[in-house]
């Protein structure tokens, strides 16, 4: 990732290119370094910006996604951001959910890709065994449709973190929070324009997942790419990017 990491006020993030904002917010796992094919494909139109959220930093009581949420309001008023696009992945849908039905004058469209909020199978329905590097890499290929996109460097990543006792008490309880935080009966408060791009072969959030959404949201539009897991913008970036300036090219000319 050729991109810099700015620190600044207790926050780091990246900031590329100038235009409109689109805030991207990444998963439970998740890094930067996923959303690398959308800031290249993007930053020359607009202003394209990621805060890492600070899953591994909160105090152990307010580890959720609620907290998440007022995370982002804190960096969104500290950068004076409006008029925002926002991207979530994972429970980075679900936060931007979560952030949008607060504050929804900020915010003017959403794309959500295999987000939480609803349903999710995380660790593939089993608790991730931590001393097993074979277990961690399984899990992290299920979270693909092509398990060689789980590259080592992501897998060593992975077991990393939830080999650290104080990072994997958080990851639980976030999951936990995002499974206790269900959105179903929220979303029809939404308003604002909803893309939905999602791959056809999520094992993590299954497409009946993507159907609720596109169902419960009134403004929302759902979008397939076939062989493509749970992070779209990872395995098949050319599709994501297709489908996503398709989107904004239309809320651009409301």
């Amino acid at each position: 990732m050729d991109f810099v990491l700015k620190e600044e006020h207790g926050f780091s993030y990246i900031d590329e290119g100038e235009g409109e904002v689109l805030l991207l917010l990444h998963g439970l796992m998740g890094a930067l370094s996923n959303w690398d094919k959308v800031i290249e494909g993007f930053r020359g139109q607009y202003r394209v910006i990621i805060p890492i959220l600070p899953i591994y930093d909160l105090p152990l009581l307010t580890t959720g996604v609620k907290s998440m949420a007022k995370y982002v309001h804190k960096f969104i008023k500290y950068k004076k951001l409006t008029d925002i696009t926002l991207l979530g992945n994972s429970l980075g849908g679900h936060v931007g959910l979560i952030y949008v039905l607060a504050h929804p004058t900020l915010v003017k469209a959403l794309v959500l890709t295999g987000s939480s909020g609803l349903y999710e199978n995380a660790f593939g329905g089993s608790f991730p065994r931590r001393e097993s590097y074979d277990f961690v890499k399984e899990k992290v290929e299920y979270t693909f449709y092509d398990p060689a996109t789980a590259t080592k460097e992501l897998v060593d990543d992975v077991y990393r973190i939830i080999n650290d006792r104080h990072s994997v008490i958080r990851i639980l309880a976030m999951a936990k929070s995002a499974i206790r935080h269900n959105m179903n009966k929220d979303l029809y408060k939404i308003k604002i324009p909803v893309s939905l791009i999602w791959g056809r072969d999520d094992k993590i959030t299954p497409p009946e997942v993507a159907i609720e959404f596109n169902e419960l949201l009134p403004d929302s539009e759902l979008h397939w790419i076939d062989k493509c897991g749970h992070a779209p913008m990872m395995e098949q970036p050319e599709e994501f990017n297709k489908y996503l300036k398709v989107f904004l090219d239309k809320i651009k000319s409301k």
